[in-house]
């Protein structure tokens, strides 16, 4: 049975195609089942429009998408949109169009960023097509994954 509360969601965005541009959707591939019944988890290409269709009459979103700002590979940071822009250093270079700094700028302008957003980065290094994670992004992905739902479900994951 559906719940009629507010609607939450869990967005892995980015290209699996494209070695650590997958980190994102690799997260919510882990997340899949192991969620709350009415946490919505989906994949995302990173397309503006789109992913601002995706968060509309959303309560409580959750991006998670790969970064690069010259950290470490594997860094994980979580920032909360809500209070306070994503840094462009980190965001302003994207393998999607148009960053997704730029997307949850666009969203606040208009009023459609949800009262809760909160985006998980991890720092990649390489996004050759066809190339897999790199080891450091794998293992922040099941970290991420772990974080998320604990803090999902309530229990904390602020940090990073």
């Amino acid at each position: 049975m559906a719940n009629a509360g507010p609607r939450r969601i869990v967005l892995g965005i980015g290209n699996p195609d494209r070695g650590d541009d997958g980190a994102g959707r690799a997260v919510v591939r882990l997340l899949r089942g192991a969620l709350p019944a009415d946490v919505e988890v989906d994949e995302h290409g990173g397309e503006a429009a789109a992913l601002l269709s995706r968060l509309d009459g959303v309560a409580e979103a959750f991006l998670v998408d790969a970064c690069a700002s010259g950290a470490p590979s594997g860094t994980v940071r979580r920032f909360d949109v809500a209070v306070d822009p994503l840094p462009q250093r980190a965001f302003g270079l994207s393998t999607h169009a148009f960053g997704l700094a730029e997307a949850v700028e666009l969203g606040r302008a208009l009023g459609q960023l949800p009262p809760r957003c909160i985006v998980y980065a991890i720092e990649g290094t390489s996004y050759d097509a066809g190339a897999p994670l790199s080891e450091p992004v794998a293992i922040a992905v099941a970290d991420v994954a772990r974080r998320l739902s604990a803090e999902v479900a309530g229990k904390g994951g602020s940090g990073g």
